[in-house]
């Protein structure tokens, strides 16, 4: 059962990968074609979820507070202030989008290399 009351029920707290297509028309060519690539994989897809790594780390989901003003107003909305003020180009953004990707890479290899292990 959930036990959050009725009002937090509706608030995310980090970035997830079923938002990706609404950052579309943020940025330039390369962002647009970053996110139609990604909008069109599964949201469990290891690209998806380094984009999402990557936005957590942008808009510091980590610090997001139930209470706080930017959970209030919505991952999507924070999401796309994130985007829209970072000031970077297109190109530093989706260089942060591959590091995250490298990250991911490693976990998963990491996970799978200690479920071996344990079996």
């Amino acid at each position: 059962m959930n036990e959050l009351p009725q009002v937090y029920q509706k608030y995310e707290l980090l970035f997830t990968p079923h938002l990706i297509s609404k950052l579309r028309d943020l940025r330039g060519e390369q962002w647009r074609e970053l996110i139609d690539y990604l909008a069109a994989r599964p949201e469990t897809h290891p690209d998806a979820l380094a984009f999402s790594m990557m936005m957590i780390r942008l808009d510091s989901c980590l610090t997001c507070e139930m209470d706080s003003y930017r959970a209030q107003r919505g991952c999507a909305m924070c999401a796309r202030q994130a985007v829209l003020s970072f000031k970077g180009t297109d190109r530093q953004l989706i260089q942060r989008y591959q590091r995250a990707k490298r990250d991911i890479t490693w976990h998963l290899k990491a996970a799978k290399s200690r479920l071996k292990t344990a079996v």
